[in-house]
């Protein structure tokens, strides 16, 4: 299993009104790709002075489908994001392998 993990720096002054656009509108057009397996939204306990920090954990199969993700999905998505809140974000992403649960 690939985790798909997005950790999200947001400015305190939106960041309320981001975290519902997130669980509201971007996270159910991810998961409506059909791709992911499930999501999740974590804040990062340590932060900043000037922003509110977040790890979206989406869950897929396989490399392969991730890539599918990131190749037909991911440019459209994170265009919505840019025009809502470019400038009052930033975000890096990283791919994790589960190799174990319990």
């Amino acid at each position: 299993m690939i985790v798909y993990n997005v950790t999200i720096s947001v400015d305190l002054e939106v960041h309320e009104m981001w975290l519902v656009w997130m669980k509201d509108t971007h996270i159910p057009e991810a998961m409506a790709t059909g791709l992911f397996l499930d999501s999740k939204v974590c804040r990062v306990l340590s932060e900043g002075d000037s922003g509110a920090t977040y790890a979206i954990q989406y869950s897929c199969a396989d490399m392969a489908t991730y890539e599918r993700y990131r190749d037909q999905h991911a440019p459209r998505l994170q265009a919505e994001s840019e025009k809502y809140y470019g400038g009052r974000t930033t975000a890096f992403r990283t791919l994790l392998e589960v190799v174990h649960t319990a």
